[in-house]
């Protein structure tokens, strides 16, 4: 498994901070330095999950050209979240990635603080436990980003690959884009995760969101081995 390799980083932690009104399409392009990488897209729907108003996230990650020759990364990732507490019901996480393949699903039963996962069983669950996907749009959704002042980081219990840890979100504060239709006003904010082998430090990242859309316009990562930039290509509401 290349779960250590930039590609594979970006389809982890990207999928981000989009209302769920009717349908979402987000495409991005990936790139290093001047090499295009990858392509990841994210649609976003209404739905009904047992009866429940529901929003489902589905997101499908892959990589193109040469980096498709070294690392061959095809991953989906899916989140059901109550539409009205953002909190999700359910998750699948189906990866692809050279010879290496891993398939499983998660339910959540937030009133019994618990969930099951088909590979590990039953778990106990922090109060107000959010996953890998849905982590983003709570903080967005819940006007998190109202609450705090520049440089303040808020944590969360999240759920991923069988375990629960906190991800902390910093707002960095507000920094207007130049892009292809116009200056863009933006949120800036710094997700901190596990630093391990590709990023140069647990701080390097930087998700520039827009302020009226509230749609990601630009992902920095800043690698060991270089920067790698996520450019918003097309986002289409139906």
């Amino acid at each position: 498994m290349i779960k250590n390799s930039w590609i594979a980083l970006f389809f982890i932690i990207s999928p981000m901070l989009l209302l769920g009104v009717q349908k979402d399409n987000l495409k991005f392009n990936l790139k290093f330095g001047f090499i295009k990488g990858g392509q990841a897209q994210m649609i976003i729907s209404d739905t009904i999950y047992n009866d429940i108003p529901a929003i489902h996230y589905y997101l499908v990650g892959k990589t193109t050209g040469l980096t498709n020759t070294l690392f061959k990364v095809h991953d989906i990732y899916e989140t059901i979240v109550d539409a009205k507490t953002g909190l999700p019901l359910k998750s699948i996480r189906n990866i692809r990635e050279k010879k290496y393949r891993s398939y499983n699903e998660v339910n959540y039963y937030h009133e019994k603080d618990s969930l099951h996962s088909q590979k590990a069983g039953w778990m106990q669950t922090p109060d107000s436990l959010v996953d890998i996907i849905s982590v983003f749009f709570y903080f967005i959704n819940h006007n998190y980003i109202e609450k705090i002042d520049q440089g303040e980081t808020i944590s969360f219990p999240t759920y991923h690959a069988d375990k629960i840890n906190d991800i902390s979100i910093r707002f960095l504060g507000f920094e207007t884009l130049k892009t292809k239709i116009g200056d863009i006003d933006c949120y800036v904010l710094a997700p901190f995760v596990e630093k391990g082998k590709v990023l140069k430090r647990a701080d390097g990242l930087k998700f520039y969101i827009s302020k009226t859309d509230k749609v990601p316009i630009l992902l920095e990562f800043d690698m060991k081995v270089g920067a790698l930039r996520a450019v918003l290509e097309s986002y289409e509401t139906e």
